[in-house]
Formats: structure tokens, C-alpha cells, sequence
């Protein structure tokens, strides 16, 4: 099934089989949902679609429903150390590709990163430049700018502190 519905930073599609998500993107141009798109909308695509928001609103910090990933064992292996990473923290490239014991696959990191086919479920957002600058996004800059801040502010706030000055939260305010 594949269902679409408007959404903070454009139009959120999602594709599922069941009770499991398929695909979950961000389109952040003009897009109108079709009449067979809204009435392919089930309980299961409501509920991804809620938690979405739920999360966007930080009043989320993880996911509660089922989904499969489809792609390279590289890219899969590159996507299960993504969820590794903690909910308002950032690693670079490099760093997930030492995570992986493929300390020179930075490079294909990035291109596994590119094809996750779970939007925001599969936290490719929280990947970033070695130097600390944000990069390409499959749901733009913007939001990818959006959800690093929102995301460090409420892992703070979840653990009653104030977030240190780093070179992320300065490249964002940049």
C-alpha cells in the first residue's frame, strides 16, 4: 500500500504492507495526494503518521511499530549502526564507517545513508560532516537542521541540563 499526508516540511509518503513500513519519505516539493493514496490510509499508516508528529513535536524519542528494511547487507549493516546512535547525538561519516570495521568506507556510508528508505525511523539525520557541518539530507537541510536541534534540546531536557556549547550547535546557528 502507499498512502501520503501533508506534512511539516512537505508531503510525507509512506509505504507499508500490513503492519510493516516500507518506506517513509519526505517530499519537500509541490506534491497533491491522490484520492487512492488517501484511501489506501489505514490504523497502521494513522499510527506511523502520528508518531511522526508526536516525535516532530518532541514529544517522542523513538518508534513503536514494525518495519523491514530492503537493501545491501553493506547498506543494512551501515542503517542498524545509524539506530546505535543516540537520540540527540551526531556522528560523522567516518565514524560510523569505524563503527562497521570499515574504517576507509566513509564515502559509502554516505551513499547507504542516501538510500535509507525509512525517513526519521532509520535516524540518518544525526550523520554529519567530520568537521561538524551538516550535509546532504534526503528531507532537505532545513529539516535535517530542524531535527538535530530538536532533538538535542529535548535529550537535555529529558536529563534536567542545559546542552554544552559545541561545534554542531555553532555550525547550526551559522
Amino acid at each position: 500500500m502507499r498512502t501520503a499526508y501533508p506534512f511539516r516540511f512537505g508531503t510525507l509518503i509512506m509505504e507499508y504492507d500490513g503492519e510493516m513500513l516500507e518506506r517513509l519519505l519526505c517530499v519537500e516539493t509541490e506534491y497533491e495526494i491522490t484520492a487512492i493514496e488517501t484511501e489506501q490510509r489505514s490504523e497502521f499508516s494513522d499510527r506511523v503518521y502520528a508518531q511522526v508528529n508526536e516525535y516532530l513535536a518532541g514529544q517522542r524519542m523513538s518508534f513503536d511499530f514494525g518495519y523491514r528494511l530492503a537493501g545491501t547487507e553493506f547498506q543494512k549493516k551501515v542503517w542498524e549502526e545509524l539506530c546505535r546512535i543516540p537520540y540527540g547525538e551526531t556522528r560523522s561519516y567516518k565514524e560510523i564507517a569505524e563503527a562497521i570495521g570499515n574504517p576507509g568506507a566513509g564515502r559509502a556510508v554516505g551513499m547507504a545513508n542516501n538510500k535509507n528508505p525509512l525517513l526519521l525511523v532509520i535516524p540518518c539525520h544525526r550523520v554529519i560532516g567530520a568537521d561538524g557541518s551538516l550535509t546532504g539530507y534526503a528531507g532537505g537541510l532545513a529539516m535535517k537542521k530542524y531535527l538535530l536541534e530538536l532533538e538535542k534540546e529535548h535529550a537535555y531536557v529529558k536529563r534536567g541540563v542545559k546542552p554544552p556549547p559545541d561545534k554542531l550547535r555553532s555550525s547550526l546557528h551559522s
